[in-house]
């Protein structure tokens, strides 16, 4: 089979690969649709992960095969896949603290050498444990490939949104309108609040605005900051979520934050050094919360959001590219346009009969 094979820092090649092999319990699932996530795209240019590896975990596609003694699932059916399943019996499970957990770090699909996700190739096997413990989820009929893939990133949002405890009526800003910001001020809002949000790229306010989310703060217009202290009674925002990777923003973020008020780090993955101001957190009594990953507690919740197309999610793909195009496709996410959101790679893109 074709599949994009990480070989080292920035180097991504096509290569044909065996299909994997699996054994009892697990199951054999023909991707169709796998999303590029940012986590992907730091692993590749940082080497931070050893080679090879295939990557890509945000997976829906249709179970080619089944195991000895899998009784859930079918040849045919369509799906979706975590890649990691807690537990759910461990220190950090019972504090629910699962993307901790060293079952959940474990990572159970994948389409080759060290398990990684996987999704970036035509076929990827899902180990037993996360078959057997609610890892695969069937998509409805009527609901896309593309749309179903998005469960896993939706649940890490609804995470994210869930650590700073939001109250309707609070203000929330959200800087950063790519895709994961656009999600997770919908889910803000969802929660009753008033959602501002910014970005650099004044394409993604626009684009961000055919999703309800109507109260940009323009950074062109003068200081971000400012304009959102002159729009909250000079207090700053109730709750800001930094939904953008770069670490010079950390200030600014808390800056925004009202005193008493909460920042949510989420797109700060990678360990570095980063400047904040320990006054804010002491004296202001300002709240500096972090949020990682999926939650298994929230796995119903996302699956019914996403399933139930509360929020059309295939809108945020802007682009769509073959698995023979995974390349570019992986290029084109690390340096994106103004325009650019979020990026499809499609194995299955061109099945026949495909629905998509």
């Amino acid at each position: 089979m074709l599949a994009a094979v990480y070989r080292g820092v920035n180097d991504v090649r096509m290569e044909v690969v065996p299909v994997p092999n699996i054994g009892a319990g697990e199951i054999l699932i023909r991707v169709h649709t796998c999303g590029v996530c940012g986590t992907d795209l730091k692993k590749i240019a940082t080497g931070s992960h050893s080679a090879p590896r295939i990557f890509g975990h945000e997976t829906a596609g249709v179970i080619a095969a089944v195991g000895e003694g899998v009784t859930k699932f079918s040849a045919g059916d369509r799906v979706m896949v975590f890649h990691h399943i807690p537990c759910r019996n461990c220190y950090y499970c019972n504090h629910k603290v699962f993307s901790q957990c060293p079952t959940y770090k474990k990572v159970g699909v994948t389409a080759g050498y060290e398990p990684s996700g996987g999704g970036f190739a035509e076929y990827v096997k899902v180990m037993d444990w996360i078959v057997e413990n609610g890892g695969v989820v069937p998509i409805p009929e009527g609901v896309s490939f593309e749309q179903a893939s998005f469960v896993e990133p939706i649940n890490t949002c609804m995470k994210g949104i869930e650590t700073l405890g939001l109250k309707a009526g609070e203000t929330v800003f959200v800087i950063g309108q790519g895709p994961i910001g656009i999600m997770l001020a919908t889910l803000a809002k969802r929660a009753g609040t008033h959602v501002l949000t910014s970005d650099l790229f004044a394409q993604r306010l626009t684009i961000a605005k055919e999703f309800g989310l109507s109260d940009p703060v323009y950074p062109s217009k003068g200081d971000t900051v400012e304009q959102l202290r002159s729009l909250t009674e000079g207090r700053g925002a109730d709750a800001v979520i930094l939904a953008a990777a770069g670490n010079g923003l950390i200030r600014p973020a808390m800056d925004a934050t009202r005193p008493g008020g909460r920042i949510l780090l989420f797109a700060q993955t990678l360990r570095s050094d980063a400047s904040i101001d320990p006054s804010a957190v002491c004296v202001d009594e300002k709240a500096l919360l972090g949020s990682y990953s999926a939650s298994v507690d929230l796995q119903e919740e996302s699956v019914r959001f996403v399933m139930g197309r509360e929020m059309n999610l295939e809108r945020l793909f802007s682009h769509r590219f073959p698995l023979t195009g995974a390349v570019d496709a992986l290029n084109l996410a690390a340096h994106p346009q103004p325009d650019t959101m979020k990026i499809a790679i499609q194995p299955g893109g061109e099945w026949e009969g495909s629905s998509e």
